[in-house]
């Protein structure tokens, strides 16, 4: 059975940082392409980013180029997002999800993890 468990959401300021973990089991980690997305209230889930199992590419929305970075540890079969000057749009609860074919359709999806990011 494969888990995604997020962690490390919050509330945190303006400008503040906040490091979101994903731990994956049941799947061969290092063989998966893991994005993270998010979901504002009243709105559609959307692409935050993503780091191929391949050769470890990162990929960015716009909105977070320069400010969020994301890294895996396939020997913990874990994945992060670290988050640095945060804006109160960045509020929203984050996933983490699993791609075997890296091509944009995730297999896995974590229940989310809640970041609130006050002005």
């Amino acid at each position: 059975q494969v888990q995604l468990v997020e962690s490390g959401g919050g509330l945190v300021q303006a400008g503040g940082s906040l490091r979101l973990s994903c731990a994956a089991s049941g799947l061969t980690f290092s063989s998966y392409t893991m994005g993270w997305f998010r979901q504002a209230p009243g709105k559609e889930r959307k692409f935050v980013g993503a780091i191929s199992w391949i050769d470890g590419i990162t990929y960015y929305t716009d909105s977070v180029k320069g400010r969020f970075t994301t890294s895996r540890d396939n020997a913990e079969n874990t994945v992060y997002l670290q988050m640095n000057s945060l804006k109160p749009e960045d509020t929203a609860v984050y996933y983490c999800a699993a791609s075997v074919k890296g091509n944009g359709y995730y297999d896995y999806w974590g229940q989310g993890t809640q970041v609130t990011v006050s002005s």
